[in-house]
């Protein structure tokens, strides 16, 4: 049979090891080893991989030859539905020319960028909802805060629709009606119908993030997506950064459901590039040409029902939280990422604070302080591509050289290492530079350093972690991570205005920056010590 393919979350398991996802927690799953080239697969969903094809291998071959004695149409036909007909098959998608791979690559970062943009957009406009309502500033947040808290269910909500219908089938539904939520909460007259729809629209948006990881990895080989990859995952970062620049002008001279109506308007132009999109997933390709042609198709999961279910949850859930608080690994770095990303959306509340108590920035000026952050962002993929191309492939071709076939994943920590000191630099920076006698652009430019290195470090993060535990149960390391980034995420602006009030914006401030330099040694740590603590994880991780 032509070699198979591997999905976002990694290759089907054998039968004993599919019937174990269905058993307790505490007989952890063995996955196979990782695959040092996968980017994307750091980042995907529950999708069970088409590498099952070769489970019936042996069945389906005996078919074939019979088929051919008889007749060469049916054996055709039979290999047509199972797997490629071959290297140059029109239908794989791997084979599109490379603008059609750039189309679909630019539409779902594209779209991924809309919804991350909607998390931020908002608060340029938290002091004007918290008039409007009679609220205090601090539950003004909660708008920004549910949304994140609904971004977090992606892997849930998209792990069983992708399996089952395909990858953009869960743009073209899930995205309406993210758009649909927004609208609601434009409308709405009361804070509850605001947190509501903005709580629900985070939901609804939160599987085109899940499913677009994997998207890009159906469409690009291993040695070909670093590029695309990074550019992907960098794009859920630029959002966030974006929505304040734009939030403020709409908040300045339009009021805050401006600050909906501009999201719906992203979102709508993102969403059109989207429409045109083919389906790249293998297995529901197949199986739409086994339904075409009357013929038998690739394997389908044997789990049906409650079951199924179960299978899902425990992959996109209950496997995540398991993992998050009995792998050392999993923990530590969940725990870091979550910080860096809080200490971003704190800054939602800090920025707008700090600048216009001490430089008198209005609303739109302080939505503009976070174009240094924008910057960092950028900055962060260019570092990442240079470390991956100058200094991993040179040790992963140096590996091959000498007859091994796995690099140690701790290689993949080089951009956590560089990273981890830019994040309390920028922290500090900020800090200590707000103040009248230090001029404006000062404590904007200290976004770079913190947005670069929180992007190295999650980056660095999410490779080493499909690296160590492989694609299926690295991918529910990864979903552990979200998990961690995004409940935290929503907790960290909440008592964002009540610590600096109290502290003042520098030694509130610092207190951060106190807190990064206690996470700093941790890519250190693994590094030096990550093959003897992997060695005694509870599940089947990466033998170098």
């Amino acid at each position: 049979m032509p070699p198979t393919e591997k999905s976002s979350i990694g290759r089907e398991q054998p039968d004993a090891l599919r019937t174990e996802m269905s058993k307790d927690l505490d007989k952890p799953e063995k996955s196979p080893q990782a695959d040092s080239e996968s980017i994307t697969s750091a980042l995907g969903v529950g999708d069970n991989d088409d590498a099952s094809f070769e489970q019936q291998g042996s069945d389906l071959e005996k078919a074939i030859t019979q088929a051919s004695h008889t007749s060469h149409e049916p054996a055709t036909r039979i290999v047509t539905a199972v797997d490629w007909t071959g290297p140059d098959d029109k239908g794989n998608p791997m084979l599109w020319p490379l603008w059609k791979k750039g189309y679909q690559t630019m539409a779902i970062g594209s779209l991924a960028c809309a919804i991350t943009s909607g998390s931020s957009l908002i608060s340029p406009a938290t002091l004007e909802i918290a008039e409007q309502f009679q609220v205090s500033r601090t539950v003004a947040l909660l708008p920004l805060t549910l949304y994140l808290l609904g971004l977090a269910l992606g892997p849930v909500i998209a792990a069983p629709i992708s399996e089952t219908y395909g990858r953009t089938i869960v743009y073209k539904i899930t995205a309406p009606l993210f758009l649909l939520f927004l609208v609601g909460a434009g409308f709405t007259n009361s804070l509850a119908g605001l947190l509501i729809c903005r709580l629900l629209a985070g939901t609804a948006g939160s599987p085109c993030l899940a499913v677009g990881a994997g998207s890009t990895a159906d469409i690009f080989a291993p040695h070909t997506r670093a590029l695309a990859s990074s550019l992907f995952i960098m794009m859920p970062f630029l959002g966030p950064s974006i929505g304040p620049v734009i939030g403020g002008f709409a908040a300045q001279y339009k009021g805050w459901r401006w600050t909906q109506w501009c999201t719906i308007f992203i979102g709508v132009a993102a969403f059109a590039l989207v429409l045109p999109l083919q389906e790249t997933y293998k297995k529901v390709i197949l199986t739409r040409r086994a339904k075409k042609l009357g013929v038998q198709g690739p394997p389908q999961s044997p789990e049906k029902g409650w079951a199924y279910a179960k299978k899902m949850l425990t992959i996109t859930l209950l496997r995540p939280v398991h993992m998050l608080f009995s792998e050392p690994i999993v923990l530590f770095l969940s725990l870091y990422n979550a910080f860096c990303f809080s200490v971003l959306y704190a800054f939602f509340a800090a920025y707008p604070y700090t600048f216009e108590s001490v430089y008198g920035f209005n609303t739109w000026q302080s939505g503009l302080t976070f174009l240094g952050v924008l910057v960092g962002v950028l900055s962060a993929v260019a570092t990442t591509m240079v470390i991956d191309r100058q200094i991993y492939m040179k040790i992963y071709r140096r590996t091959l050289g000498e007859g091994k076939t796995l690099v140690a994943p701790e290689h993949r920590l080089y951009p956590a290492m560089a990273g981890a000191f830019g994040v309390p630099v920028g922290i500090f920076w900020f800090g200590w530079s707000a103040h009248p006698s230090v001029h404006w652009i000062s404590p904007i430019l200290a976004g770079i350093p913190f947005a670069w290195g929180n992007l190295s470090i999650f980056i660095s993060s999410a490779l080493y972690l499909i690296d160590v535990y492989g694609p299926l149960n690295g991918a529910s390391a990864m979903a552990a991570n979200g998990l961690a980034r995004y409940g935290l995420g929503a907790v960290f602006p909440l008592f964002t205005f009540q610590m600096y009030e109290r502290l003042g914006i520098d030694w509130a401030t610092s207190l951060l920056g106190f807190i990064a330099i206690g996470f700093l040694p941790i890519p250190w740590v693994f590094f030096k010590y990550g093959p003897t603590i992997r060695s005694k994880s509870a599940y089947d991780t990466i033998k170098v």
